[in-house]
């Protein structure tokens, strides 16, 4: 393994900077050669190849967004997009592929891998969304904007006396309408992994407002329904004034927090160990504070749901 390829792909997240910069340095540390593939699986089909010294990554760790840049490509989906690059990896000499991305990416990699191209993924998106490890690279940062977002929100909701739903990100996983929803004590938490049942969240603002709550904040995920219509509902059926926050793509930028910064530098790290180590069709991760490693196959499957179980039931506890 003497030269080395990486890759960021799909959704930018907070945090992959931090994660190109560490298997930089971490392979130069090792005497081994890093190439950067611009334009995440399009660029790899195109050949954009670019040459990564230790000094190219230098100042990008504070940085949001990839500097290798990203797109979507469904010509690689095909046959024939695979082969030309595969066929472009070997020309250039990349004897293994690091990927940063989330489900799309990843199976990507796997793909490649099969196809006798060593891979290893490295998980990075804001969903969290990804089996086999408790966090991807971009979920803490964007919760905290989400949370930062909340806080201002809560005080016109305060001194206005209004009901406010709040959409997060969260197509398939409501990791953030749920950690966002806990941490800033929000009335009730719409997610994907539960049926949408307005009637309850009728009640619990009823609740509320039998004891003299005037205010009250509603955290949707996206994948759980739209914000417009349940605050249409709402007002419908309560009369309360409701008002809408969809926070969109904001909660994709940002410079990365501390945490997200040093699980960067930790994945980073083992995916260039990993490769040096021979491995190949593997994601890096975390359990319980230690990293380990998946099979594509597992980080592709859906998550465990069990601790959004006790998170979830512990929120309602929390917002009587």
């Amino acid at each position: 393994m003497r030269r080395i390829g990486v890759l960021t792909s799909g959704g930018d997240a907070p945090g992959m900077n931090a994660a190109i910069r560490a298997v930089v340095r971490k392979a130069v540390y090792h005497n081994t050669e890093v190439v950067g593939v611009l334009n995440g699986y399009e660029g790899l089909i195109e050949g954009q190849f670019l040459e990564l010294q230790s000094g190219s990554v230098g100042d990008i760790i504070h940085r949001g967004g990839t500097i290798l840049h990203s797109a979507r490509s469904e010509y690689f989906r095909t046959e024939e997009g695979l082969a030309l690059a595969v066929a472009n990896l070997q020309q250039a000499g990349i004897d293994g592929l690091i990927v940063i991305g989330g489900d799309g990416s990843l199976t990507g990699a796997a793909a490649l891998s099969e196809l006798g191209i060593p891979c290893i993924g490295i998980p990075a998106t804001i969903d969290n969304d990804i089996g086999g490890t408790d966090y991807c690279i971009g979920f803490d940062t964007a919760l905290n904007t989400i949370i930062d977002a909340i806080d201002k929100i809560r005080d016109t909701a305060t001194s206005h006396e209004r009901t406010y739903v709040v959409e997060v990100m969260g197509r398939d996983a409501g990791d953030l309408a749920l950690w966002a929803g806990l941490a800033d004590g929000a009335e009730s938490i719409l997610i994907p992994e539960h049926n949408t049942n307005l009637d309850r969240v009728m009640a619990r603002l009823a609740k509320g407002m039998a004891r003299g709550k005037k205010h009250s904040i509603i955290i949707l995920a996206e994948g759980a329904g739209s914000a417009p219509d349940v605050a249409g509902k709402i007002m419908e059926a309560t009369g309360l004034e409701t008002r809408v926050t969809v926070l969109g793509h904001i909660q994709r930028g940002g410079s990365p927090t501390a945490h997200d910064r040093v699980l960067a530098g930790r994945f980073g790290a083992r995916a260039v160990e990993l490769l040096l180590e021979g491995e190949t069709g593997k994601m890096v991760g975390i359990r319980c504070n230690a990293m380990m490693e998946a099979p594509f196959a597992e980080a592709l499957q859906k998550r465990s749901t069990e601790d959004a179980e006790a998170l979830y039931e512990l929120s309602k506890q929390l917002s009587i």
